[in-house]
């Protein structure tokens, strides 16, 4: 029974994460793409590439633009009036991407 409690539990956060990702792909190319990319890959030389970058990262460099303790003129008013669901949901897109290297 245990185990399938874990399955199930499993199952549901992967669904949840899921959610987060489309979503956040959606607030992503409304908000974000034009700087950053529409996968996540810098069109600017002064935007960070966001593609594969961890959530966590993300979400705090998010949390800091909002709150004014990382400045920076455009991410202070994009990031003003995201909810922690947004800035979750938008740290799991980025993330998301798979990004590969090659040597030359």
């Amino acid at each position: 029974m245990k185990k399938f409690l874990l399955v199930l539990l499993a199952c549901a956060a992967l669904n949840a994460f899921a959610d987060d990702v489309a979503k956040g792909r959606a607030k992503a190319d409304v908000a974000c793409g034009l700087c950053h990319g529409p996968n996540g890959i810098s069109t600017l030389p002064n935007a960070p590439n966001l593609a594969g970058q961890q959530a966590i990262y993300l979400s705090e460099q998010l949390k800091n633009y909002r709150n004014g303790k990382r400045q920076n003129e455009v991410m202070g008013v994009i990031a003003k009036p995201l909810t922690d669901t947004e800035i979750a949901q938008l740290s799991a897109w980025y993330s998301a991407i798979k990004v590969t290297a090659e040597t030359p």
